[in-house]
C-alpha cells in the first residue's frame, strides 16, 4: 500500500480553529487546497465519498489514495493535474477532480479520464476482473447551461428503454454554481453542505456550515491547518495565478473571435453589395 507522505504542518490547537475569523486565504475550490485537505485527512475523504455516492460509513472499510503527492513540493509544470485517484473497498476506482475554469472541453476530457481509468487490466487478465470506475467532476460552472442541475449521475444506457448497459462506468457531476438546485436526496446526504463548504470564503461561514457534521468539521479543521503552512499557501497561490493567466488568455481569445465574427459579417455585406452592383 502506498503511503501518503505529508508535509508537516504548523501545529494548531482546537481553540485556534474555534477562534478563527475573517477571510479564508484559499478555499477548497482551489484545486491544490482540495487535494491537500483530502489527502491529509482520510476521514474527510471518506465523508465526502459517502455523501457523493449515497453511502453510509459502514459501507466503506477502506479508502486509499493511489496517486499521493508530496504536499508543498515545488511544481515545475503548473498544468499538472491535481485529481485524486482513490480505490474504494479494494474493488472500485474513483477519480475526484475540482475544476473551476470552464475550458469548454470538459465532457470529452472527463470521458477520456474515465476510459483511461477503466483500461486497467494487464495482458491475459479476464475482463471480469475489471474494477468499476466512477469519475466525479466538481465544477464551479454549469456543464449544460441550458439545463443546469446541482448533482447528476450518468451511465451507459439503452436510449429507447433506459436499460443500463453496465454499472462499471459512471460519470457524476457536482455543479457548485447552482447549490440552490439541490433536491431533497442531495440534502439528505449533505451534498449541498459539502458544496457550501467548498465555496465558503470566511472561517465564520465555514464553521457554521460544518456544525453538527463530523466529516465537514474534519475537512474544515484540516483546511485551517493547511492554511497555516506557508509552502501549502504558496502552492495554492501558484494555482490561482495559473487559473488567472488561463482566464486572461480566454478573454483575449474571446475578444479576437468577436472581432473575427464582426469582420466576417462586414466581408459578407461587401460581397453582397458587389454581387448587387454586378447584377445591375
Amino acid at each position: 500500500m502506498k503511503k501518503t507522505n505529508l508535509l508537516p504542518v504548523l501545529p494548531t490547537s482546537n481553540n485556534d480553529f474555534i477562534n478563527a475569523c475573517g477571510q479564508i486565504p484559499h478555499g477548497m475550490t482551489n484545486d491544490y487546497m482540495f487535494r491537500a485537505v483530502l489527502q491529509s485527512n482520510n476521514k474527510a475523504l471518506k465523508g465526502l465519498i459517502c455523501a457523493l455516492l449515497h453511502f453510509t460509513e459502514k459501507d466503506i472499510f477502506s479508502v486509499e489514495i493511489t496517486n499521493p503527492i508530496v504536499l508543498g513540493e515545488a511544481v515545475k509544470n503548473k498544468e499538472f493535474r491535481l485529481d485524486i485517484n482513490v480505490i474504494l473497498n479494494n474493488d472500485t476506482l474513483i477519480n475526484l477532480e475540482m475544476q473551476i475554469a470552464n475550458r469548454l472541453n470538459w465532457k470529452n476530457r472527463s470521458v477520456m479520464y474515465l476510459c483511461r481509468s477503466f483500461d486497467q487490466l494487464n495482458h491475459g487478465q479476464d475482463y471480469r476482473e475489471a474494477k468499476p470506475v466512477i469519475h466525479i467532476s466538481i465544477l464551479d460552472y454549469s456543464l449544460f447551461p441550458d439545463s443546469p442541475e446541482f448533482y447528476a449521475s450518468y451511465k451507459l444506457i439503452n436510449i429507447k428503454n433506459c436499460r443500463k448497459y453496465s454499472d462499471n462506468l459512471t460519470l457524476n457531476v457536482l455543479d457548485l454554481s447552482h447549490i440552490e438546485l439541490a433536491v431533497e436526496e442531495d440534502k439528505q446526504y449533505q451534498i449541498h453542505k459539502w458544496a457550501m463548504l467548498f465555496k465558503a470564503t470566511t472561517w465564520e461561514e465555514l464553521k457554521m456550515i460544518a456544525e453538527k457534521n463530523e466529516y465537514l468539521e474534519e475537512a474544515s479543521k484540516t483546511m485551517f491547518q493547511m492554511s497555516a503552512d506557508e509552502l501549502v499557501r504558496k502552492r495554492c497561490r501558484d494555482r490561482e495565478e495559473y487559473y488567472q493567466d488561463l482566464r486572461n488568455y480566454e478573454r483575449v481569445i474571446a475578444e479576437k473571435e468577436r472581432k473575427n465574427e464582426h469582420l466576417t459579417a462586414e466581408i459578407e455585406k461587401l460581397r453582397a453589395e458587389i454581387a448587387r452592383l454586378k447584377g445591375q
